[in-house]
C-alpha cells in the first residue's frame, strides 16, 4: 500500500467470499476468525496477533460477550471494550476447545491466534496473511487495514439510521 493510499472495505459479497475460501484452506477455523477479529469487531493486526485467550473468557472458561482489549495490546492508550459479533463468538468458541488440546495451553497465558510452531504470532504474520489472502482472491487494493475500515464505515452507517 502506497503513501496516502486508504486500504479498500469490503461488501457483503466479498466478506462472504473470503470466509469461504479461508474457511476451505488448512487452517480454516484460526484464519476465518482472524478475518472475522478484522471485519466484525474492528481489531488490527497486532490487536489480533496480541489477543489472549484471557481478553476474551470469563473466569469459568467460556467466551465472554465483549473483548476486553488492554492498552498494552492495542496502539497508543486505546485499550477498550468490544461486544462480540455472533460469528465471532462462535468461532471463538470452536477455537478455544481445540486450543485447550495444545502443549503448555494456559488460558490466563496463551494466545488466540498461534502458528503450527510457535504458540503466539506476530503482527507482520498478520498482515502477511491478510495480503496473500487478498491477493489469491484478486482483491486488488485491500490490506489488513480493510477490515478494520469495513468495520468503522458498517457501524457508522447502523449508529446514523
Amino acid at each position: 500500500m502506497g503513501i496516502g493510499k486508504q486500504s479498500k472495505t469490503l461488501n457483503k459479497t466479498q466478506i462472504q467470499m473470503v470466509r469461504t475460501f479461508l474457511k476451505n484452506q488448512r487452517n480454516g477455523l484460526r484464519d476465518e476468525t482472524i478475518f472475522l477479529l478484522s471485519v466484525k469487531s474492528g481489531l488490527r493486526s497486532k490487536e489480533i496477533s496480541l489477543l489472549s485467550w484471557n481478553m476474551v473468557c470469563r473466569s469459568d472458561e467460556t467466551i465472554d460477550d465483549y473483548i476486553n482489549l488492554p492498552n498494552s495490546s492495542s496502539k497508543g492508550k486505546s485499550g477498550r471494550i468490544i461486544p462480540l459479533n455472533k460469528d465471532v463468538k462462535e468461532n471463538l468458541k470452536e477455537l478455544f476447545k481445540k486450543s485447550q488440546n495444545y502443549y503448555g495451553f494456559n488460558k490466563n497465558t496463551s494466545f488466540v491466534v498461534r502458528t503450527e510452531r510457535s504458540p503466539f504470532t506476530t503482527s507482520q504474520t498478520i498482515v502477511n496473511m491478510f495480503q496473500s489472502w487478498y491477493r489469491r482472491l484478486g482483491l486488488i487494493g485491500c490490506s489488513s487495514h480493510s477490515g478494520r475500515r469495513t468495520f468503522i464505515t458498517e457501524t457508522s452507517k447502523k449508529i446514523s439510521l
